[in-house]
């Protein structure tokens, strides 16, 4: 199934309207659309229904049922769905919550910041996460968030390019963590680990005979159900210790 994508969208249109460039936004007369609507509040009615059914649910037909208006109206102030996803996506990154910064914390520290503040925001809008940015939108959410994050490692014995390729690995894994989490929550609505296991058990025990696969038996016992938040503390340690080495072998 293919995925949402953003840049899909005429590039021109998309940027002036990420920037809000004069002309972008739709003026209602006396024929045309509401008084009071706008791209921010079409923005915002298309991200609520995101984070309630998810990206599927986003059509110009669902997004003018929200708002109250005629079908044809939000094309008055978006050109279409993948111009819309652009929009949705600097605005859910310029609204991000971040923790804030301390004067003089250890890299590692601001690190882990980035990680989970971007670890909250696919928890406030989980539809982030199934968006395939290839290309993302150039507007004042993506590119402040950007500034942000690299300041949290600049300075820390990287190059320019590093720090970019650092940040998305970063990125990278939290959204796949994101996923995985989210996965096998929407297993655990529908049926409990505790119930799964007491229905296949039985099967299970007669084809795994004991000692036939011996590690795959060792430390599924040992590890048990699947968390999500042992495997989130595990993964991130990897990537910081990983960048740990690569910075040690370029000191004196």
């Amino acid at each position: 199934m293919a995925r949402d994508r953003s840049g899909a969208g005429d590039p021109v249109r998309t940027l002036r309207l990420l920037w809000r460039e004069s002309g972008a936004e739709a003026r209602p007369g006396r024929r045309g659309p509401r008084q009071g609507l706008s791209v921010d509040a079409v923005v915002l009615a298309a991200t609520a229904l995101a984070d309630e059914e998810g990206l599927a649910a986003v059509t110009m037909r669902a997004l003018a049922q929200r708002l109250g208006v005629t079908p044809m109206t939000p094309y008055t102030y978006v050109p279409g769905k993948a111009e819309l996803l652009d929009l949705m996506l600097d605005g859910a990154y310029g609204r991000m919550r971040r923790g804030r910064p301390v004067p003089g914390e250890p890299w590692r520290a601001r690190i882990t910041r980035v990680a989970e503040d971007n670890r909250a925001l696919i928890a406030r809008h989980p539809w982030i996460a199934d968006l395939a940015v290839t290309r993302p939108p150039l507007g004042p959410g993506v590119i402040g968030k950007y500034e942000q994050e690299l300041a949290a490692f600049d300075g820390i014995g990287l190059t320019d390019a590093e720090m970019d390729a650092a940040l998305t690995h970063l990125l990278g894994f939290v959204h796949a963590n994101a996923l995985a989490a989210a996965d096998a929550a929407h297993h655990n609505s529908r049926q409990s680990d505790e119930d799964w296991w007491a229905v296949s058990a039985p099967l299970l025990e007669q084809v795994l005979a004991p000692g036939r696969y011996p590690l795959a038996g060792r430390v599924g016992a040992t590890v048990g159900a699947y968390d999500p938040q042992a495997v989130w503390a595990f993964g991130l340690r990897c990537v910081l210790d990983g960048l740990a080495r690569l910075i040690e072998t370029r000191e004196p």
